[in-house]
């Protein structure tokens, strides 16, 4: 219907001037007729030429005192007309945004006496902003001046208005000749072809990139990891147990009940199943005594073990619940034939209930190692991990003393980041405590060495990227996904 009263239209006229009078004028929607322009225009049936105006239009708290007032009024006309009025009492009356802004307008025009006790200054006033706000709703011109103080105020805004102008093209007819984008069948076989007028080829236009697969930048970091792993001859762990028992993910790691990592607040405790009821009762027994009245040298923590609290499920907030069960698998079959040293990995994902930010997210990945053997000392985990991080480009290494419950001795591990220009912390490692290896059933010269970090921190540093919500959750950057390279330099 737009384009046969255009097309109509010009063929009596010499030109439509404005878009959007002609869309008035005919009764049609602007957005249709500006659609059907444009399509004209690019098939050259007319020229069209832009058209631009600038209008005042109120903002929603102009319109809300354009009907109700403005806020130095409605501020004034609450202050009785004799006497005064306490400013508590006069709050409550008026809109704590009208109360404020109007307090401040009608003492800047000497309508009221402010203090604790406010009253008028005058009786009588007029409302010129409410006035200059129905002159411009109603589309008539104000003054420069007065137009500037409502900008100022943000009581109007400028909305610019955008249509054409349009004349005859060079390809112009008064009805779009139709054309056929296809040769058929039908047209070769019945002659058609002949007399139908064919859409021009564009023979330089590219086709639409065909889409493929794309890797997200954690698994190919992941990925790249796991070669690195499997080079240092380690053997995978299966992580597919999200759900653990408080037992594997804190008892049996030697972590203390009343440790603040098992409140509600940092760990995500299941309602069903609550609990879990299958636990190995001979090893439950030696954890209980070790924790209660220590062992192996230690004293333990002297205090009520309580089996409830050990039964608790729970989402895994370490992959060091897979360790201790993959340990207390190697120890038990130790038992039945000779010890055979080993060395595990794990990468997956583990949930700790934290507030999200840019650096953290209640869902996150981690990496684990670790190596059990004899006669391992704190000197082959400083050696294995200088190995370990100079695979990821990571050569220059620093170690610090930490505090773990499960190893002894501890170390923050730190890494040079040039691009920072400072040492970042990368991960977490130690010696498993005696407290955690003897009740499994290991031999007093068997230890294990153990390190830990996340996935997301050393993928961020090695794309740049500073918000982990970017690379993770809901909010991941897809473009990041797609445009990124399938193998990164640096990871040997």
């Amino acid at each position: 219907m737009a384009e046969e009263a255009i097309l109509g239209y010009l063929q009596n006229h010499e030109e439509i001037s404005d878009s959007g009078q002609f869309a008035t004028d005919h009764g049609l929607d602007h957005s249709d007729v500006v659609n059907v322009i444009k399509s004209l225009h690019g098939f050259r049936y007319v020229d069209a030429q832009d058209i631009k105006r600038e209008t005042d239009v109120l903002t929603e708290e102009g319109e809300k005192y354009a009907e109700q007032g403005s806020p130095e009024v409605q501020l004034f006309l609450a202050v009785p007309a004799e006497g005064s009025i306490l400013k508590e009492e006069l709050q409550k009356l008026v809109d704590p945004a009208v109360f404020k802004i109007g307090c401040s307008q009608a003492a800047k025009n000497k309508w009221v006496q402010m203090g604790n006790q406010i009253s008028r200054k005058v009786q009588h006033v007029e409302d010129r902003i409410k006035d200059l706000l129905l002159q411009i709703r109603d589309g008539q011109e104000i003054d420069t001046d007065d137009k500037k103080s409502l900008k100022a105020r943000k009581l109007i805004a400028v909305q610019t208005w955008k249509g054409y102008s349009v004349r005859k093209g060079p390809d112009y007819a008064p009805i779009r000749r139709r054309t056929a984008t296809d040769l058929t069948r039908e047209y070769l076989q019945g002659g058609d072809w002949r007399n139908i007028e064919f859409k021009e080829y564009n023979f330089s236009a590219k086709g639409p990139p065909p889409e493929g697969g794309h890797l997200h930048p954690l698994n190919k970091v992941k990925e790249r990891l796991k070669d690195i792993f499997r080079l240092m001859n380690f053997e995978e762990m299966p992580t597919n147990r999200y759900v653990e028992s408080s037992f594997w993910n804190f008892d049996a790691l030697f972590q203390p009940q009343q440790h603040p990592a098992r409140d509600s607040h940092d760990t995500f405790f299941l309602k069903a199943p609550e609990t879990t009821k299958q636990l190995p009762e001979d090893y439950v027994e030696l954890v209980k005594r070790v924790h209660e009245s220590g062992g192996y040298g230690s004293r333990g923590y002297g205090y009520d073990w309580k089996r409830e609290e050990a039964n608790k499920n729970l989402l895994r907030t370490h992959t060091t619940a897979i360790s201790s069960r993959m340990l207390y698998a190697v120890a038990q079959l130790a038992k039945q034939q000779s010890f055979t040293p080993k060395r595990y990995f794990s990468i997956d994902r583990v949930f700790r209930n934290e507030a999200v930010d840019r650096t953290h997210l209640a869902e996150f990945h981690q990496i684990e190692g670790l190596v059990c053997d004899r006669g391992l000392t704190l000197g082959h985990l400083i050696g294995v991990l200088q190995d370990f991080f100079s695979r990821l480009g990571m050569d220059k290494l620093k170690f610090k003393p930490a505090y773990n419950p499960y190893t002894e001795p501890s170390m923050e591990i730190f890494s040079y980041h040039k691009g920072l220009g400072k040492w970042v912390e990368i991960g977490n490692s130690g010696m498993f405590r005696p407290e955690m290896l003897r009740p499994m059933g290991f031999s007093e010269d068997v230890n294990v060495i153990a390190w830990g970090l996340s996935l997301e921190r050393p993928t961020m540093i090695l794309y740049g990227i500073d918000n982990i919500r970017e690379l993770f959750g809901h909010k991941v950057d897809l473009a990041l996904v797609k445009r990124n390279p399938l193998c990164l330099i640096g990871i040997q």
